[in-house]
This record gives C-alpha cells, sequence and structure tokens, in this order.
C-alpha cells in the first residue's frame, strides 16, 4: 500500500483524505491541518498534526497530497517530493510561474509522480467533450465560465482564498486546460479585465473578472468567474466550444444552482452540433459527483506510481494554464495584454 500524509483539510483535502481511506490501494498515515478541523466520521480516528514539516519527517510517507492553500503548494511539494514523496498538488500548482516551474523540475530530477488536481480530466462527460471537439476541428472558440452566488460558509471560503489568488486564477486552470487539451497550439496573448464589486475582500483584489487568450493556431478563448452574494445566477454556466465544423456545448438543467460544489463538475447532456447535420444530444445523468471525481483523481494516483506513468505532458500542461490564468490577473491589474 501507498502511505500517504494529506496537508489541508478544506473542501478539498477532505475528499481527497476520505479518497485515500476508501481506496486499498493507499495507507492513509497521517492529516495536516493548522487548525483543529471538524472531520467526516470516516476520518474521525486519524491522527491530526499542525506541523507539515514534522508530520513528513516522522511518518515518512510514500506520497503526499497538498490541498492547503495555494502560497504552501510549491514548498509543500518540493519538501515532500526531496523527502522521497509522490506528490499530488491541488490546483493552482504555484502562485508563480517560477514557482511551479522549480515544482515540475523536482519532479523530474527526484523521479517522483507529480500529478495536479485537474478534477476534469477524470470526467467521462468532460473527457467526450474534449475529443468531440478535437474530431470537429479547429480554429476553436472557447466560451467558458464558471459563477458562483456564494453566500454564508461558501462566501466565507471564498473571501478566504482571495487573500492570494483571484477567482480567474482559482477557477480558470481548470478551463484553460480543457482550451490546452482541444488545441495543442501555445497560447501567444492574454487579455483580461476584473472588477472588486466587496467590501469584504482585500483592496487589492477583485471578485469577478474575465479574459480573453489568443492561440498560436489562431483559436481565442474567453473565461469568466465571480464569486459573492451579488453574482447573478442567470447564464452562471456556460461551456462552449465552437468551431468552423459545428460546436459542442454541456447543457444544465434549469433547476440547477450556481452555489452547489456538484453544479461545477456534474453535467446533464452534451450537445454536439455539426454543421448541415441534426444535433446529437448526448444524455450525462449517470455520471460522477464530486467524491467520487475525487477517488478517480487517486486511482490515476496509484497507477502513475505503480505503472510508472509519463507525466510529462500532464506537469508541462499544468505550467501552461496557470501561466495564462497569471498573464491574465496581471492584465487585469495592468490595464494592458500580456504576450507569452
Amino acid at each position: 500500500m501507498i502511505r500517504t500524509l494529506v496537508a489541508g483539510l478544506g473542501n478539498m483535502g477532505r475528499s481527497h483524505a476520505l479518497a485515500y481511506h476508501r481506496d486499498p490501494d493507499f495507507d492513509l498515515v497521517g492529516l495536516v491541518n493548522r487548525s483543529t478541523p471538524r472531520l467526516d466520521p470516516d476520518l474521525a480516528g486519524y491522527e491530526v498534526t499542525p506541523d507539515f514539516h514534522q508530520a513528513l519527517t516522522r511518518l515518512k510517507p510514500d506520497l503526499v497530497c497538498v490541498a492547503t492553500y495555494t502560497d504552501s503548494h510549491a514548498d509543500f511539494a518540493v519538501a515532500a517530493m526531496e523527502a522521497g514523496a509522490h506528490v499530488f498538488v491541488e490546483k493552482p500548482l504555484a502562485m508563480t510561474v517560477a514557482e511551479a516551474r522549480r515544482v515540475v523540475d523536482c519532479a523530474k530530477a527526484t523521479g517522483r509522480k507529480l500529478v495536479v488536481g485537474y478534477i476534469l480530466r477524470h470526467h467521462p462527460s468532460w473527457m467526450r467533450m474534449i475529443a468531440e471537439a478535437r474530431a470537429l476541428g479547429g480554429p476553436y472558440v472557447f466560451r467558458l465560465n464558471l459563477n458562483q452566488q456564494s453566500a454564508g460558509p461558501t462566501w466565507e471560503v471564498h473571501k478566504q482564498l482571495m487573500q492570494t489568488t483571484s477567482p480567474i486564477v482559482d477557477c480558470g486552470v481548470h478551463y484553460v486546460d480543457v482550451m490546452c487539451q482541444i488545441t495543442d497550439a501555445p497560447p501567444v496573448e492574454v487579455r483580461g479585465m476584473g472588477l472588486r464589486l466587496s467590501n469584504e475582500i482585500p483592496q487589492d483584489m477583485y471578485n469577478y473578472g474575465h479574459f480573453q487568450v489568443i492561440f498560436a493556431d489562431g483559436s481565442v478563448g474567453w473565461y469568466e468567474a465571480g464569486w459573492g452574494p451579488m453574482m447573478s445566477d442567470t447564464a452562471f454556466f456556460v461551456k462552449d466550444v465552437v468551431s468552423p465544423n459545428g460546436a459542442v456545448s454541456i447543457r444544465m438543467p434549469e433547476s440547477a444552482k450556481s452555489d452547489d460544489h456538484d453544479t461545477h463538475t456534474k453535467t446533464s447532456m452534451l450537445r454536439i452540433h455539426r454543421v448541415g447535420q441534426p444535433d446529437q444530444d448526448l444524455n450525462m445523468a449517470d455520471e460522477p459527483g464530486h467524491q467520487e471525481l475525487c477517488e478517480r483523481e487517486q486511482a490515476f494516483m496509484a497507477r502513475a506510481i505503480k505503472e510508472d506513468i509519463d507525466l510529462t505532458r500532464h506537469m508541462e500542461d499544468a505550467v501552461r494554464s496557470l501561466a495564462v490564468c497569471l498573464a491574465a490577473d496581471e492584465s487585469v491589474r495592468s490595464g494592458q495584454p500580456v504576450k507569452l
């Protein structure tokens, strides 16, 4: 079994810890959290310690799951790999492109496996959407957003995230990763705009933003993200890829709620539109929820270790998608396009 340590017990950390607890490939040896967490009953018996480096030295895990806030991702991932552990790290991989590159270089130097938490890569509907879009052929128009009308505990989580990371970076990396999987062309320019819509967040932060990215093959992408009680729940879920030969879209039921975590991973229907042909609707009702997707991510992590899967493209894509979102953040703040 793979001895596993989980650092960070927020929403994602708890879900990953449950995945390790349930999967016989893993032996969950410890949990790290700065404060005393409220744990799922299945996790109540595990030791929780506040000091990551002390736990890493004492428990000597084979795998470390880094699910802390973004500003500690790079240091924790590098420390784990230098201690001999493989790493699963939540997105975004790091705060800067240089830090992300440091993590990837460490994985290559140590021979450790590094998997980044791009949950949509393990979602059958998104995998099908990517395959269908690639089959249509480019260049592409990508129209993607993720707006959340958050309140109460969810808004508190969002405000905490915005101490360090804007919505277009935290969520955008998922969807830029999708763009990059559909067009293999490199991104070349990013243009972003954003607005601070709440006095409850830092003065230098914005809780609504959108950006446009231009790819070398002429493809163009738009991504929008907003968090907070003021956000509209109209058109909060747009997942659309258009090409000269048609379009592929994920459609949600009218009853979908923007503040429901599963809404942003689950799909209802995949519509494939080909020019000159009747539209094809694929029912995606029977599909994994958020917890099962986390379990699929960790099953992939186990395979990557056991089967020595080459993760070079996976790691490079993680750096590339982060670079686009950080360039968008830079563009928001400078008011200028950013060349990549």
